[in-house]
């Protein structure tokens, strides 16, 4: 006797989704290796210590004894609407009726399933766990007697606990989740398992969820690709020299240092947005540093080999190869703060090899620590300071997911759904590859940076030691050009703009572009997307500035190519390429910008 069809059908997916689940015994040994061979990471840099919640339970505790009529509203609001919420949801459920409820909650992308609004019980959970996060925040709000740094602290704190627990980030409770296993007889729960174990053995136990196909991209082969060659190489970068794509070039050279917490190659993912190529086709002769990624060895490396061995020496070898005496010099992010130090120095020391400044989204200015507040207390610091004791670097991972931290749901739990929930392969994305692609930091460095210029600000406060000077930004007087961004996260705009304001530079000028760290850099005028604003009274408070700029919609790079002409010399006959005593080494991209944070612990 022959089954019906519907059985059989539904025999062969039950026979598949056991096949598939008995798979999992294999990854499950995998992942368990894995964790086994975790590497230490010290616990003051996965939450704050008990004091900040401690100090937080002592404020509460205090304001409720001083107006228990605050919490008790606070209690009443929250029973109040937990209940009515159970009777709704109990009401829809009684009739039978798989009916959107008359109010399904506010908008939340992560909620964006059909299934959340219209199924009794996903909309339940979801308004539940909303209700639950108001009161969180509510209660985090209403604490007073509490200093406000510690106020922000507990703040960020309060909403990656908030975050954390969305009923998205788990299986039972995530509808997509569910209806993908059901669709693929349970492989996609197969595929995640396996995508979490490769994420997993690819950090050393260490969770980094993974945000592009690693396999669609290669440095050199389809990012990276400006045609140039290597000139100068020292332990601590190589020295890519462009080759140029006009008859004629400007005289002066420009010396381009990116930020060495990730790699250059930002500035030339591929041809149509790469800052590099645009330059070069502006007729600058161009060089870049690829700066190295280090390993244990360069633990007693500080800020003074950087700009001894980076900057200064960068600077000698291009005067050296162009024949010129002076050069345009470019800082992005860190670069850019170290490179006002090298400025303070060079001031100090008479050396006016430096014609202009250049600075991408770059701080100076660190009194106001902005969303970075909850990474520069002691407690973080300390236990940086304990991880690099252990192993002699900032490792690259744990600088990745303090960024990641910050856009938690964009970077961290939404990119982990689709891996490891609905076993979806990382897009090919070129920006996502770029940002998982970190790099370590010398041990002695990222405590002087840290410490001296994060925390105490020495460099607008006082001054900061280092190779014999004190160094500080009222130093800092050559023509210089600040280039922010709107939106950015990371070197907010305000602060950049009050750093800017100390320098003694008579010729200034300050573009605020829109969107955020990375976007509102690599904005080329091809793509149309974002614009920028100007205003030339930079002795005004940020917000009159920006109420008082004009806006274009358009990219800024046009008027920093004006500005930085007007500072190049003369056209010249077009340069190749290195020299009869700096003879090139290896082809762009060099061999430092592959190298693998990973393979240096």
């Amino acid at each position: 006797m022959e089954l019906p069809r519907n059985l059989e059908v539904a025999e062969e997916h039950r026979e598949k989704l056991e096949e598939n689940l008995s798979k999992i015994e294999g990854l499950r040994q995998r992942l368990v290796g894995a964790i086994t061979h975790k590497t230490k990471v010290n616990q003051a840099l996965s939450a704050p210590g008990n004091e900040l919640y401690t100090k937080a339970a002592q404020a509460y505790w205090q304001e409720c004894l001083q107006n228990p009529a605050k919490l008790i509203e606070h209690q009443i609001s929250h029973w109040g609407r937990t209940v009515t919420h159970f009777i709704e949801a109990q009401q829809a459920l009684s009739q039978g009726k798989l009916q959107p409820p008359t109010d399904t909650g506010p908008v939340d992308r992560r909620f964006s399933n059909p299934l959340w609004d219209n199924h009794p019980w996903f909309n339940f959970v979801k308004q539940q766990y909303l209700i639950n996060a108001e009161t969180i925040r509510t209660a985090v709000d209403s604490i007073e007697d509490m200093e406000p740094r510690e106020k922000q602290r507990l703040t960020y704190f309060a909403q990656q606990i908030v975050d954390l627990m969305a009923p998205t980030n788990f299986l039972a409770t995530n509808p997509d989740a569910l209806q993908r296993a059901v669709e693929t007889d349970g492989e996609s729960l197969l595929l995640g398992l396996e995508n979490l174990v490769n994420d997993l053995e690819a950090n050393n136990g260490e969770l980094v969820v993974r945000l592009a196909d690693e396999t669609a991209f290669e440095i050199g082969g389809n990012i990276a690709t400006c045609e140039g060659e290597v000139v100068f190489r020292n332990r601590m970068m190589e020295l890519i020299q462009y080759a140029p794509t006009t008859g004629k070039v400007r005289e002066t050279p420009v010396v381009l240092f990116p930020p060495w917490i990730n790699k250059y190659y930002i500035l030339d993912l591929k041809e149509k947005n790469s800052f590099i190529k645009w330059v070069v086709d502006q007729g600058y002769t161009l060089f870049v540093v690829s700066w190295i990624n280090p390993d244990a060895s360069y633990a007693d490396v500080g800020l003074e080999e950087y700009i001894q061995e980076g900057f200064l020496t960068a600077f000698d070898t291009v005067k050296a190869i162009t024949g010129q005496q002076k050069v345009n010099a470019v800082g992005y992010c860190i670069a850019g703060t170290t490179l006002h130090l090298t400025l303070s120095l060079l001031k100090q020391r008479g050396d006016k090899s430096v014609k202009s400044a250049t600075f991408f989204t770059t701080l100076t200015d660190f009194g106001d620590q902005g969303e970075f507040t909850p990474f520069l207390s002691n407690d973080f610091i300390d236990g940086i300071e304990e991880d690099i004791d252990d192993s002699g670097i900032l490792r690259s991972f744990i600088m990745a997911r303090t960024f990641s931290y910050l856009r938690s749901n964009d970077l961290i739990y939404g990119p982990a759904i689709r891996s490891y929930m609905m076993g979806q392969t990382p897009p090919a994305f070129d920006l996502l590859y770029w940002n998982g692609d970190g790099a370590n930091l010398p041990g002695k460095m990222a405590v002087q940076y840290l410490r001296g210029l994060c925390q105490r600000n020495e460099f607008v406060d006082g001054g900061f030691e280092l190779l014999g000077h004190t160094l500080k930004i009222t130093d800092v007087d050559v023509p210089i050009c600040s280039v922010t961004a709107e939106t950015d996260h990371i070197a907010a705009w305000k602060e950049c703009y009050r750093g800017f304001q100390q320098t003694k530079s008579r010729s200034k000028l300050f573009i605020l572009s829109e969107s955020g760290h990375i976007a509102g850099i690599v904005n080329p005028p091809s793509k149309g997307k974002y614009g920028y604003y100007l205003n030339d009274d930079t002795k005004l408070d940020p917000e009159a500035w920006q109420a008082g700029a004009s806006y274009a919609k358009e990219s800024w790079w046009p008027v920093w190519g004006s500005w930085l002409s007007k500072r190049s010399g003369k056209w010249i006959d077009a340069r190749e390429p290195g020299s009869a005593a700096f003879r090139p080494i290896a082809p762009a991209p060099g061999t430092y910008v592959t190298k693998k944070a990973s393979e240096c612990i």
